[in-house]
């Protein structure tokens, strides 16, 4: 905490607090950013597999009500007209079933492109994140390296010029 300001009143002091937190909002790191992106992905891929599923059953209702419709319509009718009527709504029941099928066989195929997709993308990120951490580390070894012999260097020419130093004083005595 910080302290603002102290006041005396009455011979008590009370002091005045400001808190430290930033106002800002916390940024995303990038591994978040793109586990957003491949939920996004992910989620729209859903929703339009859904929006799909349920156009789907709504044609299937629709189709069933003409069906219905026609059905009634052939009670009036002769028998052969009954069953030329009965043949037409399976006819049509099985196209819109197989309809169905290819929709939601269409939507499973695309939903599971988007993942891969996805995936790939990820992990293309991580070998990039884990390749670029891999180059840093390295160089710091090579310039901590550097730093050492550098060091090692100049104490061997310090010691070397202590101990002339040491002869020196040591001749003249």
């Amino acid at each position: 905490m910080v302290y603002l300001a102290e006041k005396q009143t009455n011979n008590t002091n009370t002091l005045t607090t400001m808190s430290t937190k930033s106002t800002k909002p916390e940024e995303k790191g990038f591994f978040e950013k793109v586990k957003e992106t491949i939920e996004d992905f992910w989620d729209g891929t859903k929703d339009k597999a859904e929006d799909l599923k349920e156009t789907a059953e709504n044609t299937i209702e629709k189709v069933k009500d003409k069906v219905t419709a026609k059905k009634v319509t052939a009670t009036k009718k002769a028998t052969t007209a009954k069953k030329a009527v009965a043949n037409k709504a399976s006819t049509a029941a099985t196209k819109a079933k197989a309809a169905t099928a290819d929709v939601k066989a269409k939507a499973e195929l695309k939903a599971k492109e988007v993942t891969a997709k996805a995936k790939k993308a990820a992990t293309e990120v991580k070998a990039k994140a884990e390749d670029k951490a891999k180059a840093i580390t390295t160089k710091a070894k090579t310039e901590a390296t550097d730093a050492k012999k550098a060091v090692a260097a100049k104490t061997t020419k310090a010691k070397t010029t202590a101990t002339t130093a040491k002869k020196k004083t040591a001749a003249t005595h």
